[in-house]
């Protein structure tokens, strides 16, 4: 039976720690908000119940910190994530024969006005990617955020450890 990596292979070349920065604008284009943020994306092979789990660490300028977890199943070719943050699915595009594009649809939990479409683009070299968000409220765009990234280590478990994660 064949598994995550082997199933979603575009999505596997995205596994390690990713450091960035989220920048985000209101649907006037105006920036609201940007932040540093260090992602560990894992595929756990020991882990059947999240066979893909994300961990994103996020620091602003002003010193605050937050962390946000993100375990997912695998099933029907899409990691879905059903938490108290999102529930939502991603899936890569097979329409892209360059084998680049990622696409995320999520909704906030106890939000249903509020949905968001993500778009990943990782580097042929997969040193870089950038993704961007479309926050969409009613109907409307509200905010967009733009994240570029660059690819630290495949290593995540030294990471976790170096970190104090235990997933």
């Amino acid at each position: 039976m064949m598994g995550i990596r082997e199933n979603m292979p575009l999505l596997a070349r995205h596994e390690g720690v990713w450091d960035g920065t989220y920048t985000y604008f209101n649907a006037q284009n105006e920036k609201i908000d940007e932040h540093a943020s260090r992602l560990l994306c894992r595929f756990p092979d020991d882990d059947r119940k999240a066979p893909y789990h994300q961990t994103n660490h996020y620091t602003w300028a002003d010193g605050k910190t937050e962390i946000r977890e993100f375990p997912a199943e695998y099933r029907d070719n899409r990691i879905w994530w059903n938490n108290d943050l999102i529930v939502g699915w991603a899936a890569e595009v097979p329409l892209d024969e360059y084998n680049r594009t990622v696409m995320l649809y999520w909704q906030r939990t106890g939000d249903p006005s509020l949905y968001l479409y993500e778009q990943i683009q990782i580097s042929d070299d997969g040193q870089n990617r950038c993704r961007t968000w479309h926050w969409i409220r009613d109907g409307k765009l509200e905010t967009r955020t733009a994240i570029q990234e660059v690819f630290v280590t495949k290593d995540w478990r030294a990471v976790d450890k170096e970190m104090g994660n235990s997933i």
